[in-house]
């Protein structure tokens, strides 16, 4: 079976719909996927923020952020709320980093663990990336 990770980078909402959109495309495909949440993306992880992600660009003050949420409910995307369900609920995992987590000051009980399966350090990603044959960083 072929492994891939995910470092999940980057908070912002086409970013965050990204890492989601292609970590379920290769679960569909029959890959093992996990997606290392780290950094600003951490933020996606805390209680009631998981759909509450600006744009990378053109968000000006959060319409541009609600106009594309606006677009993708018309297209039929999924939430991104759907989509990590959806990637959890068909077999990817979910790490947190906890070297971020330190430093960003947010405490285990700041995040929906409901979304997490592991909370690691560096060790762990390099530990699920030496089996992968693809890793992406979004």
């Amino acid at each position: 079976m072929e492994k891939v990770t995910i470092v999940v980078h980057s908070g912002d909402l086409d970013r965050f719909m990204s890492a989601l959109i292609i970590g379920n495309g290769f679960l569909a495909m029959g890959a093992e996927v996990t997606l290392y949440f780290t950094f600003w993306a951490l933020q996606r992880l805390v209680r009631g923020r998981l759909c509450a992600a600006p744009l990378s660009r053109m968000n000006f003050f959060g319409i541009g952020a609600w106009m594309m949420r606006r677009k993708m409910r018309k297209a039929g995307v999924a939430s991104p709320g759907r989509l990590l369900a959806d990637f959890r609920a068909i077999g990817g995992r979910v790490i947190a980093c906890e070297m971020t987590m330190e430093i960003m000051g947010i405490m285990k009980q700041d995040l929906d663990e409901s979304l997490i399966d592991e909370f690691g350090a560096v060790g762990l990603y390099v530990h699920e990336t030496l089996g992968a044959s693809k890793t992406l960083f979004i």
